[in-house]
């Protein structure tokens, strides 16, 4: 067993952790938030995908005990003062689900983008998103949403 120290949208937790817990089975089973979903367990899907020290992170590939010290932020982090994230907006109003699975991770894999460029162009999106997989809704709205959060943001 090994103690950890994260903070996870704002707030501090130490717990000790098997050293070979995956970031995402910590997020979802220890601190219960089930935001962050369990896809493929690969590195694949993008399920799982999570902002570590303001970056685009996919949890199945980080164990607890390397966000020790760190900044880990899920979906449910996202809003603030009970307000959405312009991105969350925007993938409600677009439409930009379908089943939901993928969209924590969308969402999450959106949100990086836009901090690392704020003005992307449709290929710039549809490259950013590449490692995140949605089997329902052929992306298009999910492209939109993104294309109105950064008019939104920028």
């Amino acid at each position: 067993m090994r103690r950890i120290q994260v903070q996870v949208n704002g707030e501090t937790y130490e717990h000790e952790v098997e050293p070979r817990l995956l970031l995402v089975h910590y997020l979802r089973e220890v601190l219960n938030l089930t935001g962050t979903m369990v896809g493929c367990n690969t590195s694949n899907c993008g399920a799982c995908t999570i902002l570590m020290d303001d970056k685009s992170v996919k949890s199945c590939t980080v164990f607890a005990v390397q966000a020790d010290g760190r900044e880990v932020i899920t979906v449910q982090g996202l809003a603030e003062n009970g307000e959405w994230h312009p991105m969350q907006t925007a993938f409600h109003e677009q439409h930009a689900l379908q089943c939901g699975y993928c969209t924590p991770g969308m969402i999450m894999a959106s949100v990086s983008l836009l901090e690392e460029n704020p003005n992307p162009d449709e290929e710039e999106i549809r490259e950013a998103l590449e490692g995140n997989y949605c089997r329902c809704t052929g992306y298009e709205n999910i492209i939109k949403a993104v294309q109105q959060a950064a008019g939104q943001t920028s």
